[in-house]
C-alpha cells in the first residue's frame, strides 16, 4: 500500500479500539511525518490528548497502544519518546515494495475520495470595465490551485467567477458614454474603459444632475431597457476579452463558462428576499429589510445587519451573495462552498454564512468555507504599487515576469532555439509568479521580490523546475546508454536514498492536507523538501555512474519517481515543468 499515512492511521485507530474500547474508535491518532529522521519516519502523537480524556499518564497510554499495535511487516521498529510520542520506522522491505507500487500509478498513491462533494469555488471576481490589477492576483492564483486540487481529489468542482457587472457604477458609466456619443461599437479597449470609468466617477461625485441621470440609468438597466442593455453588453464583452487574455497568459483554468456576474442573480433577488421574510429571518429596520445574525455587533454595540433590501427598494451585494448561496445549494446541489476572498471581508462572510444557516440553506450536510488571504507588499513593506503610486496592472506584472525570465534563459542557455526560449521563459516566469504567492501562508501578507522569486536556490519555482530538468537530463543520458529503471529494486541502504524514498511516500498526505485545509503552501513546502532531498541524493549517490548495475537501475527508478512527484505536484498548483532549461 503506497498511502502509508492512511495505513498507519488505520492501524493506530485499531490499536486505540483494542486498548480502550469502541467508544474511542473515532479518535484521531494524530499520525504525522517525523520532522527528524533520527526519531523514525512517522510519529503518532495521540497519547497526550487521549491520556487527558482517560485521566491516565500519556506515556502509559502510549505503552498500551504500542502493545496493541499490529503493523505486521510494515515497521522495523516502534519506539516511545518523551512523554508519549510513538515513533515508527518503516521496514526496508516494505519501503521498497511500497515504492514499487507507485510504478505505473499516475496518481502516485493519492486515492480519490470515497465521499465526493459538489464544490462551488468562488474566486478571481474582477470588476467589469476595469483592468485587472495586482489586487486580483492572489484570489485568481489561489482559487485556481484549490480548484485543481479538489478536482484531483475526486470532487465535482464548479468554478464561479463572480464578476462585478451590476449596480450604480454601470449607471454612471453608461450615462457618461451616452453623453460622449459612444455607442459601444467604437472599438474601445479595456484601457479606454478604465479612463471612462474614472471620468464617470468624478462626474458622479461632482455633478448632481449627472448623478441623478446615472441613478435613473441604473433603473433602466435593471428593468431591461434595450439600449441600456446593449451598451452594458458591449462593456461585458470587452471586459471578458481582457479577463480571458489574462487568464490564458497566467495559465489559469477559468473560461467563459465560469462567468457568473452579479447580473446572473438579478432575477433571484426578490425570491430570496421573499423566502427570508416568510421564514422570519429578514425583518424591517429603518425602512430597510435586514437580517440580524445573533452575536454580531458594531463598535457602538448595535447589531450588525445584512441588508437584504435597501430603504429605496433596491438590492445590494448582500442580497446578491445570499441569492448566490441559495442558488448554489438548492439549485446546483453543492455540498461545499469555497470563497477565495481577501481577509478584510471576514465579517461579511461570517454574517453571510450565519444568515444562510438561519434560512436553513446551510446545514450540517453543507459546508461553507471562507478562504481569506493577505496583501501583496512591495519591498518597502507597503502596498505593492508603481513608483508613481499607482496600482500595478496585472498585464504589466505578467510582462515584467516574462521579460525577466527571458533574460535569465538568454544568459543560461544562449544556444537554445527562440521557440524553446519562449516556452521555457513562460514556464519560469509564470511559475515564479504563481509559486511566490502559493508558497506563502495565504493568510499572511508577503513581500514581492523579483530577485527572490526568480532565484534558482531556495523555496522557489525555478529551484523545483530545475530539479525536474536535472532528472530529465539523467533519463536522456540513460536512454542513450540503453539503461532502464527497475522500480522493484530501489536501494535504501544509503541515508540519502532512504530519505528520498520515505519522502516520496509522503506525497499522498501532502495532497490530502491541502484538500482539508485549503492551504496550498503545505504542498509547496512538501515539494521544496522533496527537491532538496533529491539534490542531496544526486550529490551523494551516483546514478548513471554507479558501478553496480542493480544499484544503477534502482537509483534511476528513484529519480523517475521524484520527477513524477515534482511534475504532478507543480501541475496541481497550476505550474508547468520543462525538460530543459
Amino acid at each position: 500500500m503506497s498511502d502509508v499515512q492512511t495505513l498507519l492511521e488505520t492501524a493506530f485507530q485499531s490499536a486505540i479500539t483494542r486498548a480502550y474500547g469502541p467508544e474511542y474508535a473515532d479518535t484521531d491518532p494524530l499520525v504525522r511525518s517525523s520532522a527528524d529522521a533520527a526519531f523514525g519516519d512517522w510519529q503518532a502523537n495521540v497519547a497526550m490528548s487521549l491520556g487527558k480524556k482517560l485521566g491516565k499518564p500519556p506515556r502509559a497510554v502510549a505503552e498500551a497502544l504500542v502493545k496493541h499495535l499490529d503493523l505486521g511487516t510494515v515497521a522495523s521498529s516502534v519506539d516511545i519518546a518523551g512523554p508519549g510520542f510513538i515513533n515508527v520506522k518503516l521496514a526496508d522491505a516494505f519501503l521498497v515494495a511500497a515504492l514499487a507500487g507507485l510504478d505505473g500509478d499516475p496518481r502516485l498513491g493519492v486515492a480519490q475520495t470515497s465521499h465526493p462533494d459538489t464544490v462551488a469555488v468562488d474566486y478571481s471576481a474582477p470588476n467589469v470595465a476595469k483592468e485587472m490589477h495586482v489586487g486580483h492576483i492572489r484570489s485568481t492564483i489561489i482559487g485556481d490551485a484549490l480548484s485543481r486540487m479538489l478536482e484531483f481529489a475526486g470532487h465535482r468542482v464548479l468554478r464561479r467567477n463572480h464578476l462585478g457587472d451590476w449596480g450604480t457604477q454601470f449607471g454612471q458609466l453608461i450615462e457618461h458614454m451616452v453623453d460622449r456619443g459612444l455607442d459601444g461599437s467604437d472599438g474601445h479597449g479595456i484601457g479606454d474603459l478604465n479612463d471612462l470609468y474614472r471620468q464617470s466617477k468624478a462626474r458622479f461625485d461632482a455633478e448632481p444632475d449627472f448623478a441623478e441621470r446615472a441613478r435613473r440609468r441604473v433603473v433602466a438597466l435593471q428593468s431591461g431597457d434595450p439600449e441600456t442593455r446593449r451598451l452594458w453588453s458591449a462593456l461585458i464583452a470587452e471586459s471578458k476579452r481582457h479577463f480571458n487574455e489574462i487568464y490564458k497568459r497566467l495559465g489559469v483554468s477559468l473560461s467563459d463558462a465560469d462567468y457568473f456576474g452579479e447580473s446572473f442573480y438579478n432575477d433571484m433577488l426578490e425570491p430570496t428576499a421573499g423566502e427570508l421574510v416568510a421564514k422570519g429571518v429578514a425583518v424591517q429596520s429603518e425602512g430597510a429589510l435586514c437580517v440580524f445574525p445573533p452575536g454580531f455587533k458594531g463598535r457602538d454595540g448595535a447589531p450588525v445587519p445584512l441588508i437584504v433590501k435597501k430603504s429605496d427598494g433596491g438590492y445590494g451585494y448582500d442580497n446578491t451573495d445570499l441569492a448566490a448561496i441559495r442558488h448554489r445549494i438548492l439549485d446546483l446541489g453543492c455540498s461545499r462552498l469555497v470563497y477565495v476572498v481577501g481577509s478584510p471581508q471576514k465579517q461579511h462572510f461570517d454574517l453571510l454564512f450565519a444568515a444562510a444557516r438561519m434560512a436553513g440553506w446551510l446545514t450540517d450536510a453543507v459546508r461553507a468555507e471562507y478562504v481569506p488571504f493577505g496583501s501583496v507588499l512591495g519591498e518597502d513593506g507597503k502596498m505593492f504599487k508603481t513608483r508613481s503610486g499607482e496600482v500595478i496592472k496585472l498585464t504589466d506584472l505578467i510582462d515584467e515576469a516574462l521579460k525577466r525570465a527571458r533574460d535569465i534563459v538568454d544568459a543560461k542557455a544562449p544556444d537554445m532555439t527562440d521557440d524553446d526560449k519562449v516556452a521555457v521563459a513562460r514556464a519560469i516566469g509564470m511559475g515564479a509568479l504563481k509559486y511566490v504567492d502559493l508558497s506563502n501562508d495565504r493568510i499572511k501578507d508577503y513581500v514581492f521580490s523579483w530577485d527572490r522569486m526568480l532565484a534558482f536556490e531556495g523555496n522557489t519555482a525555478p529551484y523545483l523546475q530545475n530539479a525536474y530538468v536535472r532528472i530529465r537530463s539523467i533519463f536522456r543520458k540513460a536512454d542513450e546508454a540503453g539503461l532502464r529503471p527497475n522500480p522493484d529494486a530501489v536501494p535504501v541502504a544509503e541515508p540519502a536514498e532512504r530519505a528520498l524514498a520515505v519522502e516520496l511516500l509522503r506525497f499522498p498526505d501532502a495532497v490530502a492536507q491541502v484538500e482539508r485545509s485549503l492551504e496550498p503552501h503545505r504542498l509547496c513546502t512538501y515539494l521544496y523538501g522533496l527537491a532538496s532531498l533529491f539534490h542531496s541524493f544526486y550529490e551523494s549517490c551516483p546514478v548513471l555512474a554507479a558501478k553496480d548495475p542493480a544499484t544503477r537501475s534502482g537509483r534511476l527508478a528513484l529519480c523517475g519517481m521524484a520527477g513524477r512527484a515534482l511534475a504532478l505536484g507543480l501541475s496541481l498548483l497550476g505550474i508547468d515543468t520543462v525538460d530543459r532549461m
